[in-house]
């Protein structure tokens, strides 16, 4: 049998391991456009801040140790067409501008997402650009060495994590998002608005509700950053916009959805027997409202990709689905989210209520301890636990963790206030931060269900 695999950054890689494990005696062919995988795009933003010093460390995967393994690793290779019908693939060397000309058995489909470029004047100006691959940040390291001022359009993850690894290096920043408040695709307006005010106390110039018009060049060699409000000069913009699936190979060949990401069954396949697909370039289905979404996410990927490999000759193992688990450190606050806002779950007809907690993550009179803040999303009817989002200097991701399990087995709030946690001062209280939200929850909503 002959696989191909289109595309090899997570996905990809991922399903090489599960075809070399479980398949050995299968062909595999990779094509893939640039000439390394598996960047982590987390890296621009570590990179720029000084955590890591070298771009080259954050890969994670080596397209040679693949080829010592058998796998054809073509990379710099540009897939132009594929013929689903004909189980054909034709591609271009990048580097020769040969073309190839190829065939399968089994097709992953592994291209990823393209960035969504915004509609604003100027944006092709040299001193505005892009934040997603390992040579857009490369080119924002290079300029940031001349540039002070810095712009950033886009309060996502990608967005402020960069404003942090700017500030780090020096950097006066400004921040414009479109939206009233920051990672609205993640928390509540309370949440965001922590972020906000971590954001500014650490020096970063932050502008919500306001839409970036154009972008042109000043007089003194500078950006001038036109939005609806007002103008800024600035040395150089950095795009964090979203993404987009890039199914274009495909279209008209399998089913897609409206926004043209791949819909793919529990195994990964697609509506093409001979055809799986994983990644940025598929939907996923979303556990807290039962459906398919799109929600582009490494995390994501690895799984997906994990699972096309392991099925795409013998559909043996089923995706349980994703409760959309995030996180980041953000100048030494930990921000964890997991399944919907509140503001999420009303807009898809939960009647949702949500409970919050403040509170040391263990007793006072341990010689430190610190601060914790957890919002718990819930269904008020069944009392479903629908989502959370936390934030402290302690190490709470594990907890989001612990949360995105409660969501994917369908756990109360009544079952969480009394879940069983360890208790140690050395850890937390006698009942556990995550037990004691819910038990707020379970208080705003008059008590317990009666169990008899």
């Amino acid at each position: 049998m002959k696989v191909a695999i289109i595309g090899c950054t997570h996905a990809g890689i991922a399903a090489i391991k599960q075809i070399l494990k479980y398949y050995p005696t299968t062909e595999i062919t990779v094509y893939e456009r640039h000439a390394d995988i598996s960047y982590l795009s987390c890296g621009t933003y570590l990179h720029l801040g000084g955590a890591v010093k070298n771009l080259n460390d954050v890969f994670y995967a080596d397209p040679d140790d693949f080829a010592k393994q058998g796998v054809h690793m073509r990379m710099q290779f540009d897939v132009i067409r594929i013929d689903a019908h004909a189980h054909t693939i034709m591609a271009q060397d990048l580097q020769t501008k040969e073309m190839v000309h190829d065939h399968y058995d089994k097709l992953i489909m592994a291209t990823g997402s393209m960035t969504a470029i915004p509609a604003i004047t100027g944006i092709e100006n040299p001193k505005v650009m892009l934040c997603k691959t390992c040579d857009q940040a490369h080119e924002l390291y290079q300029a940031a060495q001349n540039c002070h001022n810095v712009a950033i359009v886009g309060g996502g993850y990608a967005g402020v994590e960069l404003a942090e690894g700017y500030v780090k290096s020096g950097h006066t920043v400004t921040l414009f998002q479109r939206n009233q408040q920051l990672l609205d695709e993640y928390t509540d307006p309370v949440m965001a608005k922590r972020v906000e005010q971590l954001l500014t106390t650490n020096g970063v110039h932050v502008i919500t509700g306001t839409t970036v018009e154009r972008f042109s060049d000043t007089s003194t060699g500078q950006l001038k950053v036109t939005t609806r409000d007002a103008d800024y000069v600035v040395d150089m913009v950095a795009i964090c916009p979203g993404v987009i699936p890039q199914s274009d190979l495909l279209a008209g060949q399998v089913t897609l959805a409206k926004n043209g990401a791949i819909i793919t069954d529990p195994y990964m396949g697609t509506s093409d027997p001979d055809i799986f697909a994983a990644g940025d370039v598929t939907e996923v289905h979303y556990n807290p409202t039962l459906s398919t979404t799109y929600i582009p996410l490494a995390s994501h990927a690895i799984r997906q990709g994990t699972l096309a490999g392991i099925n795409v000759l013998d559909r043996r193992l089923k995706s349980i689905g994703t409760q959309a688990t995030t996180g980041m450190l953000l100048f030494g606050q930990t921000i964890a989210c997991t399944g919907m806002t509140l503001a999420r779950a009303k807009a898809a007809h939960f009647d949702a209520g949500s409970a919050y907690y403040r509170g040391n993550y263990r007793p006072e009179f341990m010689p430190t301890t610190t601060e914790i803040q957890i919002e718990l999303v819930y269904d008020r009817n069944s009392r479903k636990v629908l989502g959370a989002q936390l934030m402290s200097a302690h190490e709470i991701a594990q907890s989001a963790n612990t949360l995105s399990v409660i969501i994917q087995n369908g756990n109360t709030i009544d079952e969480l206030a009394f879940i069983d946690m360890l208790f140690s001062p050395n850890f937390d209280e006698p009942f556990n931060y995550l037990n004691l939200v819910a038990q707020t929850a379970v208080e705003q909503e008059n008590g317990y269900w009666r169990t008899n």
